[in-house]
């Protein structure tokens, strides 16, 4: 059964998913609900992928009449993170060259996103699924949604500046368990982690969502962005330095034959 509640879909949204389809874009109130839409492949990001999301938050941070926005996903997971085939087909020389500026730009978007962003998350978050999530304001999670980062496992670091806030956020053991040993943890856990802010009964997440975002969207706009601001002040030098570090260490390992994760990336299209 489908849960979501009857959004009003702006012009251009309407129409079933499909192939060259990437995300939709509704509007409730004063929130704006980007959804991932790619079930077919659990909401994998590609190249069209990233520039759509990108190009959305940009377009709601410029729209006056946008007090928050919420990130969730269609079908049954919230994304899976990065498409392994159009990865693989980079670190193995074969793909769009262009297709690997979309992560970065994406990443530039949310960090530097300064109205409130809240998610809701149901099935499964891996990779970005979860990385993303150290970005967003308020996290909400379907009590059977599970969060992961396979990163050790595909060969490959972290992304998204999650070296750095994964413990900042979670402590030491419980981010190296996820880092280090690709560790899966549930809603319950996300909460107890402070990954998100509270679970809800399976088929609600998003209309909880929506309600507290638009709770959010209902106070004086330069007052909450103000907040933000303030609030991710004191990160914002942690995290463009981890970045770095992270977007060095992958330059670092493509060039590397006898490391290029190529090979582990297709091994894990079917996990």
């Amino acid at each position: 059964m489908d849960h979501r509640p009857r959004l009003q879909r702006r012009r251009g949204a309407s129409g079933p998913p499909v192939s060259e389809h990437r995300i939709d874009i509704d509007d409730v109130d004063r929130v704006r609900v980007i959804a991932f839409d790619r079930p077919e492949v659990r909401n994998a990001f590609d190249g069209a992928m990233y520039r759509a999301v990108t190009d959305a938050l940009v377009t709601a941070l410029g729209d006056e009449g946008v007090g928050a926005v919420v990130l969730t996903g269609r079908g049954k997971a919230f994304t899976a993170g990065q498409d392994l085939r159009e990865m693989a087909a980079l670190a193995s020389g074969a793909g769009d060259s262009a297709a690997g500026s979309g992560f970065p730009a994406l990443l530039d978007a949310v960090v530097s996103f300064d109205k409130p962003l809240l998610a809701a998350v149901h099935g499964v978050g891996v990779g970005l699924g979860c990385t993303l999530l150290g970005h967003v304001d308020l996290v909400l999670m379907d009590e059977e949604a599970r969060l992961r980062v396979p990163f050790a496992e595909l060969g490959v670091p972290p992304e998204a500046a999650s070296s750095w806030l994964l413990p900042a956020r979670m402590g030491w053991q419980r981010a190296a368990s996820m880092l280090l040993a690709s560790e899966w943890i549930d809603a319950g856990q996300a909460v107890e982690a402070g990954l998100a802010l509270r679970v809800c009964p399976s088929g609600t997440v998003l209309d909880e969502t929506l309600t507290l975002a638009r709770r959010v969207a209902s106070f004086a706009p330069h007052i909450t962005r103000e907040i933000k601001r303030l609030m991710t002040a004191p990160y914002r030098e942690d995290i463009r330095v981890a970045r770095a570090r992270e977007d060095a260490a992958f330059s670092a390992l493509f060039a590397d034959p006898d490391h290029n994760p190529g090979s582990s990336l297709t091994a894990g299209l079917d996990r």
